[in-house]
């Protein structure tokens, strides 16, 4: 297992071990990275990749593969457990599942997944905008697999202006 060595020094005390050229994470670059990087910024779109500061997504973007993240807007806290925003966003774009069709299409992907934040600030928690992106997907690129990671929703099954008979929580 592994693949460092253990070299003599100098003095014949032996060196730490390298870590394998594998698990080094490389600075992202290339021609493909930065064309991913080009159409989904320029469809003004999120990646888990980014947000979360992955220290594998040049490799990633150079094949082609990223994990879009639906329903952000950047707010200035920071989740606890990695680099991605988290707070209460003031909106939501419904023009959102468009833009990730049109990048999804572009990147020509066999498989994409999307997912998002916690949205408990919108009534049905953002699983009209998921599914909105679904059929966007779906119709833009037929026969691409899509894997979608979605929130909890509290647990909740029905959208809250269901559960209680009226609008949903506006705070």
């Amino acid at each position: 297992m592994g693949g460092g060595t253990f070299e003599p020094a100098a003095d014949g005390s032996t060196a730490p071990r390298r870590h394998p050229e594998w698990i080094k994470a490389r600075i992202p670059s290339g021609d493909t990275y930065q064309e991913v990087r080009r159409l989904l910024h320029g469809k003004t779109l999120h990646t888990v990749c980014e947000e979360a500061h992955c220290p594998n997504m040049g490799e990633c973007w150079n094949q082609r593969t990223a994990t879009v993240m639906i329903l952000v807007t950047p707010v200035p806290a920071l989740a606890a457990f990695c680099a991605v925003k988290t707070g209460k966003p003031a909106v939501h774009d419904l023009d959102e599942p468009r833009r990730v069709a049109e990048a999804i299409r572009g990147l020509g992907l066999d498989h994409v997944v999307i997912t998002s934040v916690a949205r408990d600030d919108l009534d049905d928690g953002g699983a009209g905008i998921f599914a909105e992106t679904i059929r966007r997907l779906r119709v833009a690129c037929p026969g691409m697999g899509v894997e979608v990671l979605i929130p909890d929703f509290n647990g909740e099954e029905a959208p809250a202006a269901d559960r209680h008979g009226g609008p949903g929580p506006t705070s």
